[in-house]
């Protein structure tokens, strides 16, 4: 699925065979749902890898093997994530093992309607989890592009955040947070204990938790890098924005809320049930 790109992706993926469809870029979710709805899709599963993915270690035989012997009622697959940053794989701090929602059945899932930090989602039926392999997370490009882009996440994760601190319902949020859950139920649980915290101290938290508590400091030279931008400055970063965002409106809520709401609200594109 294009957004009407202007370099040479469609041509090179004309040129490996691959059939080329158009969209107008709103975000990664609205973006996937699209794709998986207007694409003519005929298999069965589909696995969800991002551009800057790979599967290793087996991953792909096992998911396989899975899906030839789960019953009828499984219609998601929960797969290993692992982050390399810098070219250094990141097993600690939190962030390695963790488990993702990547593989659905066709017709039994699709993409949180977020702005930010989306997952996939079932509708029906149950889950299991593959616990052999890795999908990896390997972005190559370097550290002038990976700010850019955090830059961009930042944005996004204020409306996010904004968004749940004042109860804005955009019916994106269909996980139910839940400290011992899936991996998505804790991450949302947590997400609403630190958006209690105060602006500029919870990054602070967050990182000696990560690198002192959680073993970060065992990633080494790539991991403190990690640590360092992920931790404190993307998360300082995001907090700076919801300041400028409050300030700009006098730190008047209802007229926030009615800011975010005539903006960012987004289509509901599916069917509003709890996984």
């Amino acid at each position: 699925v294009d957004c009407y790109s202007t370099d040479d992706t469609v041509h090179i993926a004309e040129s490996l065979g691959a059939r080329i469809y158009r969209h107008k870029w709103l975000n990664n979710a609205t973006q996937f749902n699209w794709g998986i709805h207007n694409c003519q899709i005929t298999a069965d599963w589909i696995w969800r890898i991002d551009a800057d993915e790979f599967l290793s270690d087996g991953l792909g035989k096992a998911v396989k093997k899975a899906i030839a012997s789960c019953p009828a009622n499984v219609n998601g697959i929960y797969v290993r994530k692992r982050i390399d940053f810098m070219g250094h794989p990141l097993l600690h701090g939190g962030w390695y093992p963790t488990y993702h929602l990547k593989v659905f059945r066709r017709g039994h899932g699709d993409c949180e309607n977020r702005w930010m930090d989306e997952h996939i989602r079932i509708f029906d039926g149950i889950t299991i989890t593959v616990k052999d392999g890795n999908q990896v997370d390997a972005n190559l490009n370097d550290l002038a592009w990976w700010t850019s882009k955090h830059n961009g996440y930042a944005s996004r994760e204020m409306i996010d955040m904004v968004m749940m601190e004042y109860g804005i319902d955009d019916k994106s949020e269909e996980v139910h947070p839940k400290l011992f859950g899936t991996e998505k139920q804790r991450k949302s649980w947590l997400k609403i204990r630190y958006i209690k915290l105060p602006l500029f101290v919870r990054p602070v938290l967050n990182f000696i938790l990560s690198v002192i508590f959680r073993g970060g400091f065992l990633d080494g030279k790539e991991g403190f890098i990690w640590y360092i931008l992920q931790g404190v400055w993307y998360r300082m970063l995001v907090d700076a924005k919801i300041f400028e965002l409050k300030k700009k409106f006098n730190w008047d809520k209802e007229k926030i809320k009615q800011y975010i709401a005539e903006r960012y609200i987004l289509p509901t594109q599916s069917p509003n049930r709890k996984l």
